[in-house]
């Protein structure tokens, strides 16, 4: 599948309007969350719940894309996605026009969150495995890193465009509206334009069966990955949680209000998702950076990003700490996401992609209570929390054994597979 090709521009528009309509999500929350007059834990810890179910329901939406296809479940996460938003939407404009108490309404968003967090996972997961399917060796890398992307450009439109859309009318839950119509275009393009045809799997060469996910995780060949995967994403589950409240705390030393702050917020997030988009836009396609050296590269740039934020206090500093965060998440994440799926065989792809996907889940589960608790504590804290997070992952990617075996493997086996199958007819279709 060639990333110019319009299945792939498809399925990189299913990334992106998810990732665009979360971190606008993510830039107001702390604001709605201050307007309820509710601890900034709860506010967090509220969102727990989402984490749980996307963690649980990763793996069998992973198994029901080899089930039911891959559009199928695309088609479903998206229809979850646009559920979430709009009622996320309806009960914060429940709560900031007192048509119903603060808690009530939080509890609302909270449920609508839980919606998101038990069909969200499916259209990224389906997704993934829909490339893998067409895709080998290092071409999967640069089209794993391709599709990565589309979350990273994802987070400079959500929180850029997200102030537009805080109107009189619906005021704070103005992008969640926006976004929820977003989603239901994507999945009017996806349902008539996107192929409903499959490629044929074939047993992998060393002759393992096929796996349905339930024990994946305790595979020595992707055991490293997993372990990689958790220790990032957690540090970055704890930046992007923190950051809200950070810039808000900052900006009030200078004696601009919560409401005020708001497009600054959005300054930060863009700067972060720049770095991002220039990572994986730019940097991994021109120097054809493969899957270790990502890994190795993200988790010194994250580590080196919580440093700053640590030594250099103030909105500059929470700014460039964040960039430089960010552009550690954009080299790490397609390398251990394109690194498990190389060390596996055809027959477990959408296993594979269902793992590492409730990674996700896992890393706004405790991370990020933690972070906001460390956070309030002391300023510093959370980022040397992060720190500590960050040498394990670096220290997994210079020296395990099984990651760069796993990694040799699927690179010989890269080169003496067959090219990928051609599609073919889709159960059901």
């Amino acid at each position: 599948m060639s990333p110019r090709s319009p299945t792939f521009m498809i399925l990189f528009a299913v990334s992106l309007i998810a990732a665009a309509g979360n971190m606008a999500l993510q830039s107001v929350l702390p604001n709605i969350g201050r307007a309820f007059g509710l601890a900034d834990t709860l506010v967090v810890a509220a969102f727990a719940i989402s984490a749980l179910m996307w963690t649980f329901a990763s793996p069998v939406w992973a198994r029901l894309s080899d089930r039911l296809g891959r559009k199928r479940v695309i088609l479903i996460g998206l229809g979850g996605f646009t559920v979430s938003m709009a009622g996320f939407g309806l009960a914060a404009t429940a709560g900031l026009e007192a048509w119903m108490g603060p808690i009530a309404a939080f509890v609302l968003m909270a449920m609508a969150r839980t919606v998101y967090g038990v069909f969200g996972s499916a259209a990224p997961i389906a997704s993934q495995a829909y490339v893998a399917d067409r895709t080998q060796g290092a071409g999967r890398t640069q089209a794993m890193a391709l599709l990565a992307s589309a979350q990273g450009l994802g987070t400079v439109i959500g929180p850029t465009v997200a102030p537009f859309f805080v109107l009189p009318i619906v005021g704070l839950a103005g992008p969640m509206y926006a976004f929820a119509a977003c989603g239901l275009v994507v999945l009017w393009i996806v349902w008539k334009r996107l192929p409903s045809g499959d490629v044929v799997r074939t047993p992998s060469p060393s002759g393992r069966t096929d796996r349905t996910g339930k024990g994946l995780w305790k595979d020595r060949r992707v055991r490293a990955f997993l372990l990689y995967g958790l220790l990032v994403t957690s540090a970055q589950g704890v930046n992007i949680s923190v950051l809200g409240f950070h810039i808000i705390d900052e900006m009030a030393t200078q004696g601009i209000t919560a409401a005020q702050a708001q497009p600054f917020i959005g300054v930060a997030m863009f700067a972060g998702a720049a770095a991002t988009l220039m990572v994986q836009w730019g940097l991994i396609p021109l120097l054809k950076i493969q899957a270790r050296d990502l890994m190795r590269w993200g988790a010194a740039l994250a580590l080196g990003g919580n440093l700053l934020s640590i030594a250099a206090p103030g909105f500059f500093g929470v700014v460039v700490g964040y960039a430089v965060v960010s552009m550690g998440v954009g080299f790490a994440r397609p390398g251990f996401t394109a690194g498990s799926s190389l060390a596996v065989g055809p027959r477990e792809q959408g296993a594979v992609a269902g793992l590492m996907m409730s990674l996700a889940g896992l890393s706004f589960l405790a991370p990020p209570v933690i972070g906001v608790g460390l956070y309030q504590l002391s300023e510093w804290a959370p980022f040397a929390a992060n720190a500590a997070l960050l040498l394990g992952a670096l220290a997994v990617c210079l020296f395990s054994k099984t990651l760069k075996v796993a990694l040799l493997h699927g690179a010989r086996r890269a080169i003496e597979a067959p090219p990928a199958s051609q599609p073919g007819p889709e159960g059901g279709h």
